[in-house]
């Protein structure tokens, strides 16, 4: 039997239901300002169900996010109270990590309009240095191209952390990264930048299934975390959307998600958890299904 490390699941569309507020561009990041409790109390629930690694609600956190809505000057205050909530929970559940959470610049699942490599190595400069100081491991999410990538693995890799990579796959081919680029292909630039882990993250889990696959083939550690979402819609691709845009899926119970969980980790697979859509009783199942099963959660 395997050592498992389980991850939380959705924060960001947990604070949003929670918090009864009408979604916007920057749901996730307007709670921590107006109703901060709630961000302690989702990490809190997620721990409760088994998981063992809080991951920090910084994902949308970033500097040229902030500005569109002229909130650039509570960056650092925002990144403090994520951390502070994260960190809390952790040592109120007596043991786990803290992940930091660190997203695509200006929009996710649009590569299209990143920075080039060279540039998004300095802007994610200041966020990573700030959340290294107190979280466990760097956590990159969302990467939808090779390039992508290679920005935020250049300034990941000079915080001295251990950096998890999670790249997010076509949802219909998880053979391919968001771009349209082969997934095998970003092999090399993981060669040249060694994250400690390589997952799949925030696309449907059928097309994780078949990204886990080739991510068996790499030599890294390696896991993955789905969404509950029917499918990255049109019009959330269109500037600034909001989560009223995508559509949850209807058949995603925690049982039925567990099961791609399960065979994520018989194809090797040993970080697992949950992205949008996947909350506390998805966990839940998974972390009984994990010690059912024989596993070790770490």
């Amino acid at each position: 039997m395997k050592k498992i490390t389980l991850l939380d699941g959705s924060v960001g569309q947990e604070l949003v239901k929670r918090s009864g507020d009408r979604a916007t561009a920057l749901w996730s990041t307007m709670v921590m300002i107006d109703k901060p409790g709630i961000v302690d109390d989702v990490h809190a629930d997620y721990f409760c169900a088994g998981a063992t690694v809080a991951t920090t609600n910084t994902y949308p956190v970033l500097y040229d996010r902030l500005k569109r809505v002229g909130l650039e000057n509570k960056l650092h205050d925002l990144w403090n109270i994520a951390l502070t909530a994260a960190t809390k929970a952790r040592d109120d559940h007596g043991s786990g990590r803290v992940a930091g959470s660190i997203g695509p610049l200006i929009a996710s699942y649009r590569p299209d309009i990143c920075p080039p490599a060279k540039e998004a190595e300095q802007l994610y400069s200041e966020i990573m240095t700030h959340l290294a100081s107190h979280c466990d491991v760097i956590l990159i999410e969302t990467m939808s191209s090779i390039d992508q990538a290679e920005g935020a693995l250049r300034a990941a890799e000079k915080t001295g952390k251990p950096v998890w990579i999670a790249l997010s796959v076509d949802d219909f081919d998880g053979t391919k990264l968001r771009s349209g680029e082969n997934l095998a292909d970003i092999k090399a630039t993981l060669d040249s930048h060694t994250p400690e882990a390589v997952l799949i993250n925030c696309s449907r889990p059928e097309a994780v299934s078949d990204g886990v696959n080739i991510l068996a083939t790499f030599g890294y550690e390696f896991g993955a975390y789905a969404n509950g979402f029917t499918k990255i819609s049109d019009g959330f691709l269109k500037d600034a959307p909001t989560v009223d845009a995508l559509e949850q899926r209807q058949d995603l119970s925690p049982e039925a998600y567990a099961d791609f969980a399960m065979d994520w980790i018989a194809t090797g697979a040993t970080i697992v958890g949950g992205c949008c859509e996947v909350g506390p009783d998805h966990i839940k199942e998974l972390a009984e299904r994990l010690t059912g099963s024989g596993h070790q959660i770490i």
